[in-house]
């Protein structure tokens, strides 16, 4: 339990202090957000706001997973360690196409080719990584190993979860379109899964996850870096986490939950994220199918802002959504473990 905390607090403080200067060095080499001209009118103003903020971010979450681990005691594991190698790779590219937008000075990074061909490389070598380093249960799960009982075999596994990566990081970059809202939904997603993965620690016999406590400090460092990176990103943002970040932090929540047998159950934790995403895929299908728009604009949070909500009203109502979800998740994980009559 000192770990946990030691994980989270280090990594909240960490990402509270070294934004700010983050900040700094980042206004004096101008390196600002360029906005999209497609997008809402009320976000011009944000232009030349700091970002690659989810540099600080990563280093937050470096520092706090690998401080907990001072503790005599508190071993480091090879799940854990993939998964902080899954947020440095993730980060990787998303400093990239955040590099292209300062350099080029445009809203377009990366073309959609490099940067998809990127993150399926990444996700594959997670997924090899994870089966053959890591030892990770290559079955479909939901809230456990044998929750579902499909054993995919290594080489269906290796796609499922290359796809999960992808899909996860590009969801939290979808999120992240206003001031906060990536940040604060995140934080809910990983406190959950630091519950998580300590309920599992104490239950081993149950979920069968050797590297649950180690996989429960990724998971609460990542929510203490979000919280402490909130401060300073919260509206109106000083600085914005770019593809930095949110690739990180999408990446990050998708390494953990596979890892954790989580596969089907990270869906309902990050509803948020998914229902953001399907608002985006809806769109784009509708528009060259039928040649209309269901939205105002997508993704969702952009749609409601055009239906004139206040940006933070937007923001705190999907705070608000994504910590149901969370909570929903976390009700369903420990439904599950009375239905196994393990109290």
């Amino acid at each position: 339990m000192i770990s946990l905390m030691t994980s989270g607090g280090v990594a909240l403080w960490v990402a509270v202090l070294s934004t700010p200067v983050l900040i700094r060095w980042l206004v004096k080499n101008n390196i600002g957000q360029q906005i999209r001209e497609d997008g809402p009118q009320v976000h011009i103003a944000k232009a030349g706001t700091p970002t690659m903020g989810g540099i600080g971010i990563v280093a937050a979450v470096t520092v706090g997973y690998f401080t907990a681990h001072a503790k005599p005691g508190v071993h480091l594991s090879r799940s854990g360690v993939l998964v902080m190698l899954a947020i440095l790779g993730a980060a990787l590219i998303g400093f990239a196409d955040d590099w292209s937008k300062v350099r080029n000075r445009r809203s377009l990074g990366l073309n959609k080719r490099a940067k998809f061909s990127a993150q399926i490389g990444l996700g594959v070598l997670f997924s090899v990584l994870a089966v053959y380093w890591a030892h990770a249960s290559t079955t479909l799960s939901f809230t456990r190993y044998d929750s579902v009982g499909l054993h995919m075999g290594t080489a269906v596994w290796v796609v499922w979860a290359t796809v999960i990566i992808a899909a996860a990081a590009n969801a939290v970059n979808l999120t992240d379109g206003l001031d906060g809202l990536a940040a604060g939904s995140a934080t809910f997603c990983f406190a959950c899964l630091a519950i998580i993965g300590y309920w599992q620690y104490r239950h081993f016999a149950i979920y069968r996850v050797p590297d649950a406590l180690d996989l429960a400090l990724a998971s609460v460092a990542l929510a203490g870096a979000c919280l402490g990176f909130l401060w300073w990103n919260a509206a109106p943002a000083k600085i914005f986490m770019g593809d930095t970040g949110s690739l990180s932090i999408g990446s990050g929540l998708a390494a953990l939950c596979l890892l954790m047998n989580l596969d089907l159950l990270l869906v309902v934790i990050g509803g948020l994220f998914v229902i953001i995403t399907l608002s985006v895929v809806i769109q784009v299908i509708s528009f060259r199918v039928f040649h209309r728009r269901v939205f105002r604009m997508a993704p969702l949070h952009h749609h409601f802002e055009l239906m004139g909500w206040p940006e933070t009203t937007v923001i705190v109502r999907f705070w608000i959504l994504a910590g149901l979800f969370a909570a929903l998740g976390l009700g369903i994980f420990y439904g599950d473990f009375l239905s196994v009559g393990k109290v």
